[in-house]
């Protein structure tokens, strides 16, 4: 995961880049950033539970089959 630059963060909100909003509005702005990212984190995590899923069932179905799997670690 890359590492996020705390400097460059409070750069990019610099009040003189951007027109100054009221502490509530920055408030909401940040939430529902935070809920919208944790929502996408949520589906992502879904997204990699069936993934992995199916590549158990094909797993599976192939070691029935005969076939040796090496797994990777």
């Amino acid at each position: 995961m890359a590492k996020i630059n705390n400097d460059n963060l409070e750069k990019s909100f610099d009040e003189k880049q951007a027109p100054a909003m009221p502490k509530e509005t920055e408030i909401g702005f940040h939430q529902g950033a935070l809920n919208t990212l944790v929502n996408e984190r949520n589906e992502l995590f879904k997204m990699i539970q069936n993934a992995e899923a199916v590549m158990q069932a094909h797993i599976k179905r192939l070691e029935e089959l005969g076939v040796k799997i090496q797994q990777k670690k």
